[in-house]
């Protein structure tokens, strides 16, 4: 791995860690929140673009800092490279879409809204389109990487049913009711597949300029 790959893999793992730990400080000490602890904890690792985030900044920390563990080689992978980078771009994207304008964060919370949805997905899909390796991608990878959005959609699902909150508006069946909230999530599913396929054909032709 060359000096300029693992420097951008720092600034991101930094700016990643940073976000993560100032915001989940944020959320445990909101004093207009009448949650417990536990269930705030909860509900900060119920929101996809924390999960996210939180996987960018292992893969980040990994590969930069750490590439011969057992995480460092398997994020080294060109799968888990462009998986990742599908599933942090998917947050900008339904972000800029959909929910940027549901509120008007201030302050650090506008900070770390802009480093989550923002500067680490465009950081990091950069870092793939200049460092990452291209060759080896199979063309259902972008299939298998739904497990991950599968996953989290069922735990939304089942978590809400149990306690009627919902960490997005799209998925809120309380509101929605359960066919709407399938339809939303469903085209989420969609776009996943739709991302991951861009990022497997453009890896493709930078593999063939490489050659």
């Amino acid at each position: 791995m060359t000096t300029p790959n693992r420097f951008l893999l720092a600034i991101i793992a930094f700016i990643g860690w940073f976000a993560l730990v100032t915001q989940f400080c944020l959320t445990l000490t909101n004093q207009l929140s009448d949650l417990s602890e536990g269930e705030r904890v909860l509900r900060f690792f119920s929101y996809f673009t924390a999960l996210t985030n939180l996987l960018v900044a292992i893969a980040s920390t990994s590969l930069g800092f750490f590439p011969a563990t057992r995480a460092g080689r398997f994020f080294s992978s060109a799968s888990a490279q462009a998986a990742v980078a599908t599933y942090i771009s998917i947050v900008a994207i339904i972000y800029s879409l959909f929910l940027r304008g549901s509120w008007d964060p201030l302050s650090l919370h506008g900070l770390n809204d802009t480093l989550f949805h923002d500067i680490i997905p465009i950081a990091y899909v950069l870092q793939w389109i200049l460092f990452s390796p291209k060759n080896g991608l199979r063309l259902f990878d972008p299939i298998i990487w739904l497990i991950y959005p599968v996953a989290y959609i069922s735990y939304t699902l089942i978590h809400g049913a149990a306690t009627n909150w919902y960490p997005y508006w799209f998925a809120d069946v309380s509101k929605l009711g359960y066919p709407v909230a399938l339809r939303n999530t469903g085209f989420v599913l969609i776009a996943f597949v739709t991302v991951g396929f861009v990022f497997l054909t453009f890896s493709k032709l930078l593999a063939r300029r490489s050659r």
